[in-house]
């Protein structure tokens, strides 16, 4: 195995006397839980079929883009620290090179990876034209042979190791709802593509004005990966708090009162806005509906370092995608 893993993921069904009372089971599929080191979660699953790749066709750098607070950033570096190869991170915004280090991007500098920052349009500029001849030539020009990443790691390959987590998940039929956040969409394609029939994926978008940009990435994973679209998923716009890094009070609160409930810490950009959604969602879902929540990553970052307190503004979507897992 290309990195050791812990798997299937615990399936835990969560009491909770409001969902009960709505007549929704929750489950929690702990996927924060396959491995340690900052590669667990939706990131070894998507990870783990492009390290094989690039070590198929004999790569020994993998360089990949993300912003000030990717998890996705990090992890790459753990993986390629762990696999022997070097590792190149793109940061969105060259205003925050000579700005002290959060814990992310501390960390990806801890594994070895070379962080380099550039401006927020050649950032989009290089995203949105990442598949061009010119475009990786530029990027072989500078930093030699790479295996290449898109932001977030969401390419076919990803979302087809996403969709393992659904055999670990038996018994789904009409009731069931699979949920996950979403950043980039890899995970949630993969989901919607593995589910048998009847059972139903559910997004929580985590960025601000996405909707229309995250359904079509979704389909284009499905396009390139399956060759086909699937029509049993869908993506809810309501829960992102303002924007991929804002964690507005209320979420906070969510959170907060979740753990001291039941005794879990949850990742607040994405695993709690999926979670906040779920519980105000959940009144008007149908009777007997079971939710299966997908916990994609642990808490990481100590509550000394939350957004606001790094380098630069919180980043916003601002025409391009923000997160990156």
């Amino acid at each position: 195995m290309v990195l050791p893993a812990a798997l299937p993921s615990p399936l835990v069904t969560l009491t909770d006397p409001e969902l009960a009372g709505a007549g929704i089971e929750l489950r929690l599929k702990r996927d924060d839980l396959i491995a340690p080191g900052g590669i667990s979660g939706n990131k070894w699953r998507k990870l783990v079929p492009n390290l094989r790749a690039a070590l198929a066709e004999g790569h020994t750098r993998l360089l990949t883009f993300g912003g000030a607070w990717s998890h996705h950033i990090h992890a790459v570096a753990a993986a390629a620290a762990a696999c022997g190869l070097t590792s190149v991170g793109v940061i969105r915004g060259d205003e925050l090179a000579d700005a002290p280090r959060n814990w992310s991007l501390a960390e990806a500098e801890r594994n070895g990876m070379e962080l380099a920052f550039v401006d927020r349009r050649a950032y989009r500029e290089t995203l949105a034209h990442l598949d061009d001849p010119a475009t990786r030539g530029r990027i072989e020009r500078r930093w030699g042979r790479c295996y290449v990443l898109p932001e977030g790691g969401s390419n076919a390959l990803a979302a087809r190791g996403t969709a393992g987590l659904v055999e670990e998940l038996p018994g789904l039929g009409p009731r069931d709802l699979v949920c996950c956040p979403v950043g980039t969409g890899g995970t949630l394609a993969g989901i919607a593509a593995a589910l048998p029939a009847g059972a139903r994926a559910w997004g929580v978008a985590v960025l601000k004005g996405a909707a229309g940009y995250l359904e079509d990435e979704v389909a284009r994973l499905h396009r390139s990966g399956w060759a086909r679209t699937f029509p049993n998923w869908h993506i809810s716009h309501t829960h992102h708090g303002g924007g991929y890094a804002r964690l507005p009070a209320a979420l906070t609160a969510f959170a907060s009162a979740f753990e001291e409930r039941h005794g879990l810490a949850i990742e607040p950009r994405y695993v709690a806005k999926m979670l906040h959604c779920v519980y105000d969602t959940a009144p008007a879902l149908p009777r007997g509906t079971r939710v299966t929540a997908v916990i994609t990553g642990p808490p990481h970052a100590p509550a000394t370092d939350r957004e606001g307190a790094g380098p630069g503004p919180a980043p916003g979507r601002a025409g391009a995608p923000g997160p990156s897992r």
